[in-house]
This record gives structure tokens, sequence and C-alpha cells, in this order.
């Protein structure tokens, strides 16, 4: 499936879309290494491959028109598609303040639903928001020094979803922002 997903990633151009650290390709192999290193399920790895797909409310650039969402599909299985699709949905204002809460509303950027998340579906996109932004602050000082304490301070109020794992990761990552 990895090699599907990575022929996917280069025939949209990937490769050559700058991003912290290099380039777009660059950084989604090393949140799904990250993801990886941290002992996620296969799903949530391949997930971390191809969180840009459709673009973010963060990184608007998409990969992949939402109507080609089979095409993701056959690259990498149902389960991990449908997280790439919820992770790219997220209108991240009004929902990263309530994802550790069970009530919490998590709004839809394409449709403007509201929606209350599984704990499960919670944590998939807490853990893989992790992956993605310490993987950026890692790479980046600069990142780091403008995003880190605001980045820690999420992360912090996300802890609950969050394995220890990427909580260590997390410390490890932006208390060298406080230096």
């Amino acid at each position: 499936m990895t090699a599907e997903a990575l022929a996917i990633l280069r025939a949209a151009g990937a490769e050559r879309i700058e991003h912290p650290g290099g380039t777009l390709l660059a950084h989604l192999q090393r949140v799904s290494a990250l993801l990886a290193s941290w002992g996620a399920r296969s799903a949530l790895v391949s997930a971390g491959l191809c969180h840009a797909f459709y673009g973010t409310d963060g990184f608007p650039v998409a990969l992949l028109d939402l109507g080609r969402r089979a095409e993701l599909v056959e690259a990498i299985g149902a389960e991990a598609e449908a997280l790439v699709h919820f992770y790219a949905s997220c209108d991240r204002k009004p929902s990263y303040r309530a994802l550790a809460d069970d009530q919490g509303l998590f709004v839809d950027r394409f449709t403007g639903a509201g929606i209350r998340p599984s704990l499960a579906a919670r944590r998939d996109f807490a853990e893989l928001t992790a992956a993605n932004e310490l993987d950026i602050a890692a790479i980046s000082p600069e990142a780091r020094a403008r995003h880190g304490a605001d980045l820690l301070d999420l992360f912090t109020r996300w802890r609950p979803l969050l394995s220890e794992p990427a909580w260590a990761h997390c410390l490890s990552v932006l208390h060298q922002a406080d230096h």
C-alpha cells in the first residue's frame, strides 16, 4: 500500500511542493515514520503519509480532489482514507478548542456541519495532528520559536487523547521552544 500511496503522491506533485524541511513529500514521509515510531496502527501510519491529500485548514494545497476519494481508498484502504478525510475536514478554530471534551463539537470545513466524534476518532485526530505539527517544529527552529508555546498549550489540553510516546515527543520537541 505504501508504494501505491507514494506513486499517487509523486503523480500529484508532492515532491515539487515546498514545505518546511524541504518538500511536502519529505514532510509526509517523516509524519508517517513518526507515527510508526510511536506504535500507531498501520491505518494511522498510512493516514500520516497521506494526510495532506485533500488539503487542510492550515495547508490549502489539495493533491487530490474530494471527488476522487476512491483512488486513495484503493491505495491505502478505507480506514486510512477515512482518517485522511476526517483530518482534512477539520475547521481548526472551533474544533481544536473542544477536541478533548466528549461533548465538544468538531466542525467540518467542507460542509460546515458540526459533529461529536467518537473518542477513538478524536484520539486518531490528535495523534495525527501532533505528528504533523511536531515534525514541523522539530525541523524548523523558526516555526518552533513562533508556535511552540501555543502547540505545547494545545497538546497539554489534548493530553488525555495522546499516546505516551506522542506526549513524550511533544515535551522533547516543544520544551526546546523555551530555550
